[in-house]
This record gives C-alpha cells, structure tokens and sequence, in this order.
C-alpha cells in the first residue's frame, strides 16, 4: 500500500488532516492488492438463510456534505422565522410542493426526482464521531470501529460485474468513517485519488503508469507466480480459498480490465455533458461516479468537503458550496434518468449533522445534530415526498423523527441487504448489520 495526499483539509478542530489515500497497486511484488482479495476470499461466507429483502436498486451513489451542511439554506428553510435564525437568503418554490434555499434553483425544478427527510436527529457533536455514526448505522464506539455502508454491500452483494471492485471512494478526509470497520481490510474501498476534472487524470491502479510495460507487468506476475509455489505449502494449510497466484491473476485482471479503463475515461463524455455537470471536482466525480455505475461498480461515495461553516457561512454557502451541489447533483439525477438508470441506483445526500439554527457572532453556524436533513431518490424509493418536519426554527424534528439507524435500515432495504444479518467481531460477539433501525417505510 502507498498513500496519495491529495489535498488538506482544516475543520473546526483546528487540526489539519491530509487526505490520505491508501491505494493496493502491484507495486514490487503486486503482493498488496492481492493479499487484500485474498482475504476477501477467506472472509466469512453469506449466511445460507439470510433473508434478504428483495432489493429495488442494485446500486448506489452517495454524496457526503462533510462538515455538515445547514438545512436551513438548503432543504429545511424556515421564511417565516426571525432573521437571527432565518438568515439572509430568500426562498424558491420546489417541485415536491415545498420550498428550497434560494441557492438551489436547479434541485427546487428537480425535487419531485427525490425525497427530502426533514427530520433525521442524533446526538453527536464531533465531527468524527458523527461521521462514523452517519455512514455505518452505530454510534461511535472507541473499541470497536463499525463497517461503512459501501462496505457491507461490497461483503453482502459482491462483485456485479467481474473485474470491478463493488465500492469505491473518491478523496476523502481520511476520517475512516467510509472504511469497512471490524470487517477488515478485504472489504476497504477501493480509493480513487486526484481530481477527475483535471486533464491528467488517471487511476493508478487501472491505468499503469507510463514507465511500466505490460511486459514488465508480465514480468512481475511472473515472479509472483515463482513466490507462490514457494508458499505453496503454508497455504495448503491455511484457511484461505485458493493460492496467491489466483488473486495476483485477479489483481493484475483489474488492472488490465478493459471495463475498468473504459469506465475511467471521461474523455468518452461530450463536452456538453462535463459543463453541465461542472468543470470542477465534485461536478466531475458525479460524472464519473455515474460512468462506474453503469459500468458495474455497486457503491460509490462522494465526500465533498468544506460545509464547515463557524465563520462567515453565508459567503461559502454562496460562492461556492451551493452552486456546485446545485450543479453538480441536479445533473447527476438528470443524467441517470435519461440513461434510464435512476430507478435503478439510489442516491443519498446528507452530511453528519445540520448547523445551529441561531447565527452566532461570526455569522456563522455551529453543529446541530438535533434535527437536519436528507435527500434519498432514485433506486425505487418514492419521490416528490417530504418525511418529518422540525419545529418553526429548525431546531427539533415534531413529526417523524427519523434516527440514524432508521436511515442505514432504509439503504440497505433499498439495495437488498438484510440489515438484521449478525456479524462476528473480532471480540467473538455477534453484532447486526444495524442495531434497532426500521427502513422509513414511507420511501417504498
């Protein structure tokens, strides 16, 4: 394994974090990656009696607001409220009946392709912890790190299409909440570093790079191969499925695919088609997010970063959060219909909690994980609905409140995974996909 920094990163913490991305390449040896699907394979096998809901999407998208986004300014506003609370921007009528924050005018036009959850609530302040809660179902626990949802569905559904890993993670903030927990590193994302709206851009493991023949990839199989008849014996008496040499092939399958290379290539897309989603970062990771899916890729999540917003949040809302979301996600839902995907791929939007409903001094807003708000359309959920309501400031859910792990139940209800499934933790105790949670059953 060898880590990219992408960029950094500095939230409320005041610690800086790089985005640390781990990728399995060939390497020297090529032993990282196929030690990571070696263990894959011996990994504990499907419960032969589960009962898995039958699945109205066979994929996933997931944009992640980190920071935590206002949903005062985006699908909650409250115009009614007093200016302290209500803030500085105006209204728009959305499609589903209700209104949206001024700053999403694309989305309002959009808003009977997803439903909006007004009323998810927890109780978790720090960043990190409401991360991990927000993206696996479980309350943070500092003994036990519980499995991202892009990681279950990669353990639970497999590979859809050979040679296509079932999750993938764009750079992220390298919290782990996106990780595969307790589950191990067999189930780990496969990380995609860099930014796709960069002429340059490749992935490292899919695209060699310009030195490394196929030859000498062949080369280095080769002496994989001559390592492996060394290990013969050890492996024989191990538990694990197969020889090294059947995951180097696996390995080395990936990345030569041919529908891997091809689902990377952005250059494939019309011009058109890249500005409507926008020429930036998250604009293109939509993009390609949808080139994955259609390609075979299971889970894909999108961290977009900055929503962080202590100090002048009006001014970063407006210069550039917004509109790139506005941009970036109406454009992604318009695409995925017009590819008749979108009934096929479910795709989340929320962050790990809302901002205080009370501008404070800086003209900024705190963390408020009390109430705030989701979005989830596509992937045979209903849509043009409104779920839950806060109260007149935004403060606390008054209808429906909806938990964390009500949320997971619905996404893994969605896709066809029993959320009831136990696990074993490497303590030796069973554990469920989600502990407690419903899927919100008005979404089916």
């Amino acid at each position: 394994m060898f880590d990219v920094v992408t960029r950094w990163n500095r939230d409320c913490t005041g610690l800086s974090r790089r985005d640390v991305l781990r990728i399995g390449t060939l390497g020297f040896t090529g032993l990282t990656l196929a030690d990571a699907l070696r263990l894959e394979a011996a990994a504990n096998s499907p419960t032969p009696n589960a009962q898995r809901p039958t699945p109205s999407a066979h994929s996933c998208i997931f944009l992640w607001l980190a920071g935590g986004p206002s949903h005062l300014e985006t699908f909650d506003p409250k115009p009614d409220a007093p200016s302290e609370i209500r803030g500085q921007f105006s209204t728009i009528p959305a499609a589903n009946g209700t209104r949206f924050g001024e700053l999403l005018p694309l989305l309002a036009k959009q808003a009977d392709q997803f439903s909006v959850i007004r009323s998810l609530t927890h109780s978790d302040n720090d960043h990190d912890h409401a991360q991990r809660q927000m993206q696996s179902g479980y309350r943070f626990d500092v003994g036990l790190a519980y499995p991202s949802y892009g990681s279950v569905v990669g353990r639970e559904l497999g590979e859809k299409r050979a040679g296509l890993p079932p999750y993938m993670l764009f750079s992220g903030r390298g919290s782990g909440a996106e990780g595969p927990g307790y589950l191990g590193a067999a189930y780990q994302p496969f990380a995609i570093a860099g930014d796709p709206s960069n002429p340059g851009f490749t992935i490292r493991d899919v695209t060699p790079p310009g030195k490394v023949s196929a030859d000498r990839l062949d080369r280095r199989r080769r002496m994989i191969s001559a390592l492996d008849e060394f290990q013969r014996t050890a492996e024989a008496k191990a538990p694990l499925a197969g020889t090294l040499e059947q995951f180097v092939g696996k390995a080395y399958g990936l990345i030569t695919s041919p529908a891997a290379k091809r689902a990377f290539n952005l250059a494939e897309e019309k011009d058109a088609l890249r500005d409507r989603y926008g020429r930036n970062i998250l604009g293109q990771s939509c993009l390609l997010a949808r080139r994955l899916i259609e390609a075979g890729v299971r889970f894909v999540t999108i961290p977009n970063g900055g929503w962080d917003t202590h100090e002048n949040h009006f001014d970063q809302v407006k210069r550039d959060l917004q509109p790139r979301l506005d941009q970036a996600y109406s454009a992604l839902l318009a695409d995925l219909k017009d590819r008749a995907l979108l009934d096929s791929t479910l795709v989340l939007c929320t962050g790990e909690f809302g901002r205080t409903p009370r501008v404070n001094p800086k003209a900024g807003r705190d963390h408020w994980p009390s109430v705030f708000s989701a979005c989830i359309g596509g992937g045979g959920v209903k849509t043009g609905m409104v779920v839950g309501a806060s109260d007149e400031t935004a403060s606390f859910p008054v209808e429906r409140p909806v938990k964390v792990e009500d949320l997971a139940a619905t996404i893994y209800h969605a896709v066809g995974v029993d959320a009831h499934k136990e696990y074993m933790t490497p303590q030796g105790r069973p554990a469920p996909i989600v502990y407690g949670g419903s899927a919100v059953s008005e979404l089916f």
